[in-house]
């Protein structure tokens, strides 16, 4: 997995001051993407541990509320692997950081048992019981809105994971 950059001390993606990390790779090309560099999976650096030693580093920090992975696109499937480990080592190391997942897929579509559905991998599930809150849906320009916090388009959600996966349904975050 490659990665386009990292934002330490963000306040734009989530709750809090942040790191936002934005992977690279997405094949939903949005009209009026923010950031279409990153629909290139290998545009910007590899993710190795040294990366993954910094984002962690700077999740360490007392005033840092946690991590916000971006892209591109988080839930393509060449991206979950690496996601879910690092999403992982962040539960161990830093357990008490949100973790916020920004995805242009559903999270219908993400919990689907459809074997059509291209976002679902082995992976995916098991990323879906270990963030906070998934920001899904993709951006649609027709729906932009800039008066809305944490997401570009009004059709985007800000969605517990926790809760939603106990109710088997769409829980939307207080943060909405």
């Amino acid at each position: 997995m490659n990665y386009g950059k990292i934002f330490y001390c963000d306040i734009a993606n989530g709750i809090g001051i942040r790191t936002s990390f934005f992977v690279s790779g997405c094949r939903n090309h949005c009209e009026g993407c923010f950031n279409p560099e990153t629909w290139d999976f290998s545009y910007g650096k590899r993710f190795d541990r040294g990366v993954e030693d910094e984002l962690i580093k700077s999740l360490q920090s007392e005033y840092t509320d946690g991590i916000s992975i971006l892209g591109g696109e988080p839930m393509e499937p060449e991206n979950q692997k690496d996601i879910l480990h690092l999403i992982k080592r962040i539960r161990e190391e830093c357990p008490k950081k949100t973790i916020w997942v920004y995805s242009g897929f559903t999270y219908e579509e993400l919990t689907s048992k459809d074997p059509a559905i291209r976002c679902v991998t082995e992976y995916t599930e098991e990323i879906l019981k270990n963030i906070d809150i998934l920001v899904d849906g993709k951006f649609v320009l027709a729906r932009k809105n800039i008066s809305l916090r944490f997401r570009g388009s009004s059709n985007q959600r800000i969605i517990d994971v926790p809760a939603s996966l106990a109710a088997h349904d769409v829980v939307l975050s207080e943060y909405m």
